[in-house]
Formats: structure tokens, sequence, C-alpha cells
């Protein structure tokens, strides 16, 4: 009679995380096989160091190789295709004289393990089993004291070894997240994480359950440091309170459980200009936080849908009726968040919901207001520093107050010197504000006063043009726009890179 192949998960490193049935298994077996690189040493053999016993047959599966470079003619995957085949038929020697063997595997055997290689070549010619362990995911969200992934939050593993920009993606895409496979994948790990802007809600794990175990937000840690049996984890974000690991244990048996919270609230948000990589942490931990979401619908399509939220995609032109149903929601209990592109507080949603809110039959309901970058601040940050002294914000939209207030407002900021900020310069049915804008500030400013055009910064058609007040086209300026006009400081230099535009912050005197 033949052998039985055993796969055994042995857990994170912890010999106490070892099952009672690993255990048992490791005692009776005739054989105990396990990998490690070509310096010998077995995490897998030294977990299961005290479950062995005197006289069993050991088989040292080495690696050929791990990180470095083969001139096997299959390449690295065919070095290993074959390693594998070679354990393979050491095992099979064992199993067809009769020897029960068990392969250790870290972790869960058939979860990123080496043994499955065994399994796979195996399994169709002796009797297979494998026994699960304690993986090293579930192990890291022990150690830090997080949630792995609460209600209807969707986890996601990931390995290391993606692309930046697909793995950004797939974290865009999630709740919560482990990245395994790090070692020299780390930088770009840590890379995609701020791509996505998940960067500071990130922690680091590494050799979690062990003597040697560390943890570390990951903006924190030396790339330089990192070892392959480690993982960056993105946990739960829901309640997001959260005590570092060194707190966690001087609390045992006397913290009090944190409430997710059932009563209803309204947070006004900013998304910021563009994509999650202009959203503040504070912004992003409200949106995990919410049960509902609330918005113009080009804004609430910028965010990934989560199983346990719900959407509410509406028209540009109901700010009121927006923010009243978002209150009736919260009064119902739900934890409602209102999102603005830019920041909430400049021709946004926080004065229309605040406006709302002030009405005696919503005084019981909790509203605060979370800022966000604006797109001033977006398109400034492009050109160099053209608001860099004092500067004033306008909205060329006559939907809500008259062209003459608009017209006297230009006028008084032309008046005093300011640079300016336009919003909504154009629309399709408005399309002559920003001739009169521009022949209006010509009485005022010099032709040669620098202007930017920035358009769709941040996103994927974004441009930025430098022009003067004198040149300004208008049919060049759409809805998606917004123009930063200068004072009489404000200067443009033309440099190799591209030109430079900033305005002093010492203002001389007798100038304007």
């Amino acid at each position: 009679m033949t052998g039985r192949l055993w796969g055994v998960g042995l857990g994170p490193g912890d010999p106490e995380l070892v099952t009672v049935k690993a255990a048992r298994l490791i005692g009776a077996a005739d054989v105990i096989a396990f990998h490690s690189a070509r310096h010998g040493r077995s995490i897998a053999r030294s977990v299961a160091a005290p479950y062995l016993r005197d006289g069993q047959l050991e088989e040292h599966l080495v690696y050929p190789l791990t990180t470095e470079t083969t001139d096997h003619p299959g390449g690295y995957q065919g070095a290993m295709d074959d390693f594998y085949a070679e354990c393979a038929a050491r095992l099979a020697a064992h199993l067809d004289a009769g020897r029960d063997v068990v392969v250790l595997a870290e972790g869960d055997p058939l979860f990123y393990g080496s043994y499955m290689h065994m399994h796979k070549r195996l399994t169709d010619r002796y009797d297979c089993e494998v026994v699960p362990g304690v993986t090293s995911v579930s192990a890291a969200a022990a150690v830090l004291g997080r949630p792995l992934c609460e209600r209807d939050e969707i986890l996601t593993v990931l390995p290391g070894t993606l692309p930046p920009d697909i793995l950004a993606q797939k974290l865009r895409e999630t709740d919560a997240a482990a990245v395994m496979k790090l070692g020299r994948t780390f930088g770009n790990v840590r890379e995609a994480f701020e791509l996505a802007g998940r960067a500071d809600e990130a922690w680091y794990v590494e050799r979690a359950t062990t003597q040697t175990q560390r943890t570390l937000p990951l903006s924190e840690v030396d790339p330089e440091s990192v070892p392959y049996f480690s993982l960056a984890l993105l946990p739960s974000p829901i309640n997001n309170t959260f005590r570092a690991p060194d707190e966690v244990q001087s609390l045992v048996g006397t913290r009090e459980e944190q409430p997710v919270g059932t009563d209803g609230s309204v947070t006004v948000v900013g998304l910021g200009p563009a994509g999650p990589e202009w959203m503040t942490p504070e912004v992003r931990a409200a949106l995990a936080n919410a049960d509902d979401v609330i918005g113009y619908g080009p804004y609430v399509d910028r965010l990934p849908d989560r199983a346990r939220q719900r959407k509410h995609a509406s028209d540009n032109k109901v700010e009121s009726e927006r923010a009243a149903f978002a209150l009736d929601l919260a009064r119902k209990g739900s934890r409602v968040v209102v999102v603005s592109s830019g920041d909430p507080g400049v021709f946004a949603m926080a004065s229309a919901v605040t406006e709302v809110a002030a009405e005696p039959e919503y005084a019981d309901i909790a509203v605060r207001v979370l800022p966000g970058m604006t797109a001033a601040q977006a398109v400034a940050s492009r050109a160099g520093a053209p608001l860099g002294h004092d500067y004033c914000v306008l909205s060329l939209s006559d939907r809500l107050k008259p062209w003459d207030v608009i017209a006297a407002r230009l006028t008084a900021a032309a008046t005093a010197d300011l640079a300016i900020a336009i919003y909504n310069p154009a629309s399709k049915s408005r399309t002559w504000q920003v001739a009169a804008t521009r022949d209006l500030l010509l009485e005022h400013r010099d032709p040669g006063t620098p202007v930017v055009v920035g358009r769709d910064v941040g996103g994927a058609s974004e441009s930025v043009t430098i022009t003067t007040l004198g040149e300004l086209d208008p049919a060049t300026v759409d809805m998606r726009c917004l123009l930063l006009i200068g004072s009489s400081q404000t200067r443009s230099v033309e440099r190799p890179a591209g030109p430079l535009v900033f305005t002093p912050r010492r203002y001389p005197q007798g100038a304007g």
C-alpha cells in the first residue's frame, strides 16, 4: 500500500497557533518535508519543531533560486517547474514505499503556499489531504487589533508583484485589502497605496505572532528593511477609531467597545478637484463609514461601489432638495455623506446643507463639513503661485445672482488690485460672460496681466494654458475651466521647463 500525503498548515509563526490536528499529524508522520532558500534555514521546520519526534525522515527541499537570475533555458519559471517536479519525485518515492509524508507549510497550505505545487503533481496518484492553517492575513489583523472586514464589506487579497497602477486600481475598488509578497516589491506596493489615495489607512505587519514581530504605519517603513514574510494591510474602514498595537495589550480586559454609531448624521465633504489622490484622509474615513452617499452624479460616480452603501446621484440644479433628502435620511438613523467636488464650502454643497439644516425640523441632526482641495488651489499649483498674495474668488454663474452684482464685484476686485479666481466661467447656455469679464477687467488692468486657464486639472484631459488678459480667447473657456487673473504685481517668467507664474508676497508702496 502507498503512503498518504498531507499538506499541513502551521499558521503565521507562533508554534502555539498550530492546530491540534496539525500537531498530531506532524508527530505521527514517517517523513517530514519542508522548503527553504539556499541558506538552509526553514521557518516551517522551526515552527513545527516542538511536534517532531526522533527517528523521522526529513526531506529538505531547497529552492534553486529566490530572487536571483538564472541561465535556465526556461528562465525563472522553467527553473522552478523543474525544481517542483524533482521535489514531487522525491516525495513520491516515500509514498510508493508506504510512508506517510507531511509537507509543512507556513500559514495555510493552499494560500500562496509551496505545498500546492506538490498537491497538483501528486493528488492524481496518491491520497492527499490538506490541513488548513491560520493565514498571515488573519494574524496581521489580530496583532493590529483591527477588524479585517465587517458587515457587507469586501476584502481583497492581492500579490505585491502586480504593477503599481493595476494594484492601485484594485485598492480603490475595495473596502479592505491585504497585499502579500513584499520584500523587494515594497516600493511598488507603497507607490500603489499612494496612487490609490489610501496610504494613510494602511499598516505594515512583519512576521506576525513571532518574537520578531513588527508593526508600523505603511508610510513609516524603510523599504530596505522589508523581508518577504511581511504584508501590507488595509483594515476595515468601519469604526476607524484605532489604538496602536502596544496600547492594545495594556487595555485588554479594560477597554470599552467603540460603538459603530447608530445616530444619524450628515457630513458634507470635498473630494478635491479630481481623483482619490486629491482627497484628504478625513474625507476618506467619512466616506468609508457612510451608509448613504449623496451628490451630483459625476461626483458620486468617482467613488467606488461598496456593497453596504447606497448611492444617490442627482442633477446639479437640485442642491436644496438634495440637502433636505440627506437630512431626512439622517433623521431615520443613516450616516449620510454629501459629496462636492473641490471644497464643499466654495460654491458647493456645504452652504446648501447648512441653510436647510438651519430649519427647526432638523435642529437635532448633527451636521459637519470636511474641507477639500479647491479647484483654485489645484490650478494655481500647476502654474506656480499666482495666488501668492491677496486674492478673491468669484463665480460668473448668474443662476443664483444677477449679472449686475457679478459685474460690480469684478469691478471692486479689479479696483482693489486683487488677483481673482473665477469659477463657473461659462456653460452651454452662458457663452458671453467671459468676454464681458475680460473687457471689464481691461478697464483697470494692463493687457499684459498674466492669466492662467486650467481645465480638468487632475483629470485625464488636464490642460493648463498661460496667456494674458489682452489675449484671452473666450472661445477656449468652458464650464470645466477655472480662470486665474493676476494682479498688477503678478509675473509670468519664461523658463526652459515652461513658464512660471507668481504673485510676490511683498506689495510695493504706491502700486495698484
